[in-house]
């Protein structure tokens, strides 16, 4: 087991691939040292990964952590009592009521405003050049999660800024994000007692009334589940479609094979998760115990492992470049929410659903 502190640097942003490329060819699991001075583990291989993510000695409850995880912004507990941070049988059971309110037919419904959405947005692109992330792919995921939950519209940009301010690596991220924490816990608080006397066809709605015989959501976690559902389902969107357009930007063969057809949307989108993960590593678990993985000894104390190693031969497939027509193996990329994507126009004149 080596030793490594790359997980912090301007190297990981800026070259992720190469960079956990070289730590898997160096070693199946490292010890990292975050910037507080916590010690964690990285597990960097498919199979390795695969193993620990389903291992019951490795929890998602924070408060099984024996260290103190001090490199990310401590969440309010208000926000904090979600999917991502919960173990069975709680994990099942939040899961079980949101499932009541979640439903492919909810999600059906929205696929004419997606594509309405989608194609105003399109309209109102002005060049070449155009700045996708600003013009499309930042404002589309925010304007159907809102409309998913059930968020006035004149409060997107209010979300938008919140969630921003949590995710970009500013230099007083921890102040900024404490504060957009606060202010996003407080307005979901408001906008669900609005919902409680004044429900609407609308998700949070439906988490509100969600029961399994006598139990429902708690006030903390109704508030946790909708700001996981806004946070991660905006985020993941966002991410996804900017890699996917770059990816098949930089493909140019794979483009030409979505546009006529011969490579299915929904293909192409699986692929593009799988080759480029929107998150560098999946959610931390914690060690209940002295355990071994690869080979290496590791103690009670946060645990990582990197999401996507399947571009190289540590899996069924040894690919480094993408391949939509080829089956990868299961993503092991943590997906909170059903991230919301949207179709291209192939041509001016034409145009296709989302899928």
């Amino acid at each position: 087991m080596t030793t490594t502190n790359c997980l912090f640097g301007d190297t990981l942003m800026t070259h992720p691939h190469r960079v956990y490329a070289d730590l898997r060819e160096t070693g199946p699991v490292h010890r990292v040292t975050t910037p507080g001075g916590t010690p964690v583990w990285l597990v960097t291989r498919y199979q390795d990964v695969r193993a620990a993510l389903t291992d019951p000695r490795l929890s998602l409850d924070k408060s099984n952590a024996a260290t103190d995880d001090s490199h990310q912004p401590s969440m309010p507990s208000e926000l904090d009592a979600h999917l991502l941070n919960m173990d069975p049988p709680d994990h099942t059971r939040l899961r079980r009521l949101a499932s009541k309110a979640f439903t492919p037919r909810r999600i059906e419904r929205l696929r004419d405003h997606i594509q309405a959405h989608t194609d105003a947005l399109l309209d109102n692109l002005d060049g070449p050049p155009v700045d996708l992330m600003k013009t499309f792919a930042n404002p589309l995921p925010m304007a159907v999660i809102c409309e998913l939950l059930g968020i006035p519209t004149d409060a997107q940009s209010d979300f938008r800024t919140w969630t921003n301010a949590l995710t970009a690596p500013e230099a007083d991220a921890a102040v900024t994000s404490q504060e957009a924490m606060k202010q996003m816990y407080h307005f979901l608080a408001t906008i669900i007692e609005t919902k409680r006397t004044k429900p609407s066809d609308d998700f949070l709605s439906a988490m509100i009334e969600a029961r399994d015989a006598h139990d429902r959501l708690t006030e903390p976690e109704l508030i946790a589940m909708a700001f996981l559902t806004l946070y991660a389902g905006y985020d993941n969107a966002v991410n996804l479609i900017g890699t996917t357009t770059l990816a098949l930007l930089t493909h140019p063969e794979q483009m030409t094979a979505v546009r006529n057809g011969r490579i299915p949307l929904h293909a192409a989108l699986e692929e593009a998760m799988r080759w480029n993960a929107l998150f560098p590593l999946a959610a931390r678990r914690f060690a209940l115990e002295e355990l071994t993985i690869a080979g290496a000894r590791i103690p009670p104390a946060p645990v990582y492992g990197y999401p996507s190693p399947q571009r190289t031969a540590t899996g069924s497939n040894s690919r480094t470049r993408t391949s939509s027509t080829a089956h990868a193996h299961p993503h092991t990329s943590p997906t909170a929410t059903a991230s919301t994507t949207a179709s291209a126009r192939p041509s001016h004149d034409s145009k296709v659903k989302s899928p």
